[in-house]
């Protein structure tokens, strides 16, 4: 599919400043920028800055280009401070909704870019509604990017126009089932993504984000980009396709089309010491614990975490987003935890290799916040979840996980507290590792998620389900060009 220099396919990518959108914008990035076209993303200074080793691995390995150009969010429009590249520079509720608001004002730096380097498509973030006009009115196609999969994509659309939290008569009830879903699926205003869907919430900012967001998906734009694979939720595929009518191609699973350069870097002398602590454990004896990027628990929390761990007996990684200070005794952690569980389990501070970990044979479960990426990369592993969702369509992921594939157990939480999460107690964490870990339904899981695993693989190979439907995307955007030039 490759192209000559002078009619080389240009693909603007414009992802949320958050984590768990740029990643897997960058993944599919290099993936369009493989198939010969030109790849250029869109972000702050920071995400320019952190892509740059990645896009280096990417050319020394993978021969791929992928250009970077900056925009600056307009922070003291807002009231925030200079300086505000990423949301998950601001903590408190009242500025995470002025950088949304924030973000909503990149309109004119977006259309400047679009003027000046005329891509033939943009790739928007779903974050940013406002972007297919911009691009509209320079004549450029924008396909809508959705960090998550089918099946949530299906339950929020259909809450969304449906509205069944309106006929229960509490937050905590369920509704019977969420209307015009292939499957049976109950949640209740709980455990819904966002505040205004429950009973007397004002709306704000996000608010009307979440309605412009759920509009322009069912007819704003060119169509839809899914990081998800046909064989994972083609029931779902299909649904949003053919009953919800909404326009779209699967691309993913993303994290793996990015192996060969991962694996370089593993094989060098940087290999992280958890996964060398790894080596060492027999398989499927490990369970790997982490909650994303913004999950920040309260020490009473943490504590719950360590003591349900110990009880469980179980080998652990698990990934804390709290730095040790020299000298200062860390109180959720026990008397005496760490000297117990020497050679038992490993506490990683800040970042870990989460593909690699999962895809390491002595992982046997993934204890998640069943963030969209996080659940994709244990299917792709092959590696069978305790979920523990804290916030956003986080939810929703639990319940194809636990009731739709039936690769994981839920922990227990019962409903969205954004950031510190429902308070889970020790007897619940050490219950959902044990059947994750041991017995007849983790072999069950395993078994099932192996299974999804290997159709991952077929999926991004050449032939397979997410290939053959980027070549007709990639198809259609070169015939749509020729039409309009």
């Amino acid at each position: 599919m490759e192209e000559t220099k002078a009619h080389q396919l240009h693909v603007f990518f414009f992802p949320f400043m958050a984590q768990g959108h740029t990643m897997p914008t960058m993944d599919m990035a290099k993936l369009f920028a493989s198939r010969g076209l030109k790849a250029t993303i869109v972000t702050t200074s920071y995400y320019a800055q952190n892509f740059s080793k990645t896009i280096e691995k990417s050319r020394a390995f993978l021969g791929t280009q992928v250009e970077v150009l900056t925009i600056k969010i307009p922070c003291s429009d807002v009231g925030l401070p200079e300086g505000i590249e990423s949301v998950h520079m601001v903590s408190s509720p009242e500025n995470r909704l002025k950088f949304f608001e924030a973000c909503g004002k990149l309109r004119t730096q977006l259309d400047q870019l679009l003027k000046r380097h005329r891509p033939d498509c943009l790739v928007a973030d779903t974050f940013f509604p406002w972007a297919p006009n911009v691009a509209a009115e320079s004549g450029i196609p924008t396909l809508i990017f959705h960090s998550t999969g089918y099946f949530s994509l299906c339950a929020s659309l259909c809450v969304f126009l449906y509205g069944p939290q309106t006929k229960v008569a509490s937050d905590s009830e369920p509704f019977s089932t969420i209307p015009n879903l292939p499957d049976q699926i109950e949640v209740n205003r709980d455990r819904l993504p966002v505040d205004f869907l429950r009973e007397g919430v004002v709306e704000n900012e996000f608010s009307s984000l979440y309605k412009a967001t759920r509009k322009m998906e069912i007819g704003g734009s060119y169509g839809v980009l899914v990081n998800s694979f046909y064989e994972l939720e083609s029931g779902y595929v299909d649904h949003y396709r053919k009953v919800l009518g909404v326009k779209s191609w699967q691309i993913g699973p993303l994290c793996l089309y990015n192996k060969r350069a991962r694996e370089e870097t593993e094989n060098s002398v940087d290999r992280h010491e958890c996964l060398k602590w790894l080596d060492s454990k027999t398989p499927n004896s490990v369970i790997y614990m982490s909650f994303g990027s913004v999950a920040n628990f309260n020490d009473e929390q943490l504590m719950e975490i360590a003591s349900g761990l110990e009880a469980s007996g179980k080998l652990f990684i698990w990934v804390v987003k709290r730095e040790k200070k020299e000298g200062v005794k860390e109180e959720w952690l026990g008397e005496g935890f760490e000297g117990r569980m020497n050679g038992k389990g490993l506490i990683v501070r800040g970042w870990a290799p989460q593909v690699s970990i999962l895809e390491h044979v002595a992982v046997g479960g993934f204890m998640t916040h069943c963030g969209w990426n996080s659940t994709l990369e244990a299917v792709s592993a092959g590696v069978p979840m305790a979920t523990w969702p804290i916030a956003a369509e986080q939810f929703y992921n639990e319940k194809l996980v636990t009731e739709v594939l039936r690769v994981g157990v839920e922990v227990s939480a019962k409903k969205v507290v954004r950031r510190v999460g429902d308070i889970v107690k020790r007897e619940s964490i050490e219950r959902a590792v044990r059947r994750v870990m041991e017995g007849e339904e983790s072999e069950l899981m395993r078994n099932r998620v192996k299974g999804f695993a290997e159709l991952a693989k077929r999926a991004v190979e050449e032939g397979g389900s997410s290939c053959l439907d980027l070549n007709k995307l990639i198809e259609e955007l070169t015939h749509h060009r020729s039409n309009s030039s």
